[in-house]
């Protein structure tokens, strides 16, 4: 089991101890550093603004939205920061949702996972560096060509040469379909509200994915980075009620009302009821009642929240439920300081 650092994504206004936060990781061994962006702050600034601070850690995106970047933007992105780092790049990816896929970057939803997948195969191309980029669409043609257009494209190759022709990426997913594919053309999956009860279903999607010929990685070598809410502490109530203002949002304001990736998520641990409810009261704004109805229960599913020895005892849970990495959020050196010592 390691440990890795999400930083996340910048509320209201940037944060201002994240360099303090990143170079704590750095020296407690901390193996790998996340942003990630929603529609604010972007995922790559940050990581390359507070990564250059770092020597050993690798630097993630967790994740970068496909419709940020057109395909061979992101994989510019990525050689570039994967060079600057020493090739310590992961890139992380995740399709979002319609409603900001559509809402914020104005591009088509359908078709997620045939565009991921296609995304990922230009991606790839662009670092093999072997040939002229091409591919045949339909989501992503390149060239472009036909109405519209000036006839004039021409595929090209990246006029710097990668460091590494195979950076590893990982995927956000969250539906069966999605973590098998996940399995099958990626190095690693980045689950959000992971919960080791569910692990046979979670193992049952990815050994599908594992199966399937040409698949790039085994059970053995894939990572899985599961961002967790992990907080040691003897006021464990407290707590509790704190994460549940956080589950409410995502629960029932991210995405569309009948189209939540993440509610689903909790859906299928057992509490649709809980999800309808958090979502019609969240969506008739009032958020402080959404949090209130959330059981303590469900927050377990999700998180490790408790004093030391309890909070040692679940890291060893996810770890035999086959999570390579605890993904974990802190807001002080101290708390960096403190979960270091629990792996």
């Amino acid at each position: 089991m390691k440990l890795g650092l999400q930083l996340g994504y910048w509320g209201a206004q940037p944060p201002t101890n994240h360099a303090q936060l990143v170079s704590a990781a750095e020296a407690a061994d901390f193996d790998i550093l996340f942003t990630a962006e929603a529609w604010g702050s972007d995922a790559y600034t940050p990581l390359a603004w507070w990564g250059s601070a770092t020597q050993r850690m690798r630097l993630g995106t967790s994740v970068v939205q496909l419709s940020a970047r057109t395909p061979t933007a992101c994989a510019m992105a990525a050689l570039t920061l994967d060079h600057l780092s020493g090739g310590r790049h992961v890139l992380g990816l995740g399709v979002s949702g319609p409603q900001v896929v559509e809402g914020w970057y104005g591009q088509k939803f359908p078709k997620p996972l045939a565009r991921t997948r296609e995304y990922i195969d230009i991606i790839r191309q662009v670092w093999a560096r072997e040939a002229p980029v091409t591919s045949p669409g339909p989501h992503y043609p390149l060239p472009l060509t036909g109405e519209g257009t000036s006839g004039l494209g021409k595929a090209l190759k990246p006029i710097v040469h990668p460091l590494r022709a195979d950076i590893p990426i990982m995927l956000g997913a969250e539906g069966p379909k999605n973590v098998a594919m996940c399995a099958e053309i990626c190095d690693g999956w980045l689950p959000i509200f992971y919960s080791p009860r569910l692990a046979p279903m979670y193992n049952e999607w990815l050994d599908e994915g594992f199966a399937r010929p040409g698949a790039r990685r085994s059970r053995e070598d894939f990572e899985i980075c599961a961002t967790a809410q992990v907080v040691v502490t003897d006021d464990r109530s407290s707590v509790l009620e704190m994460i549940k203002p956080h589950l409410a949002l995502y629960m029932g304001g991210m995405g569309a009302e009948d189209t939540n990736f993440h509610a689903d998520v909790y859906r299928r641990m057992g509490y649709s009821d809980v999800v309808d409810e958090v979502t019609a009261l969240f969506r008739s704004d009032r958020k402080d009642d959404a949090a209130k109805v959330i059981p303590d229960e469900l927050v377990d599913d999700a998180a490790i929240v408790g004093d030391l020895d309890y909070v040692r005892k679940q890291i060893v849970e996810w770890e035999a439920a086959g999570v390579t990495t605890m993904v974990v959020g802190a807001r002080t050196v101290e708390q960096i300081q403190e979960l270091s010592t629990l792996v």
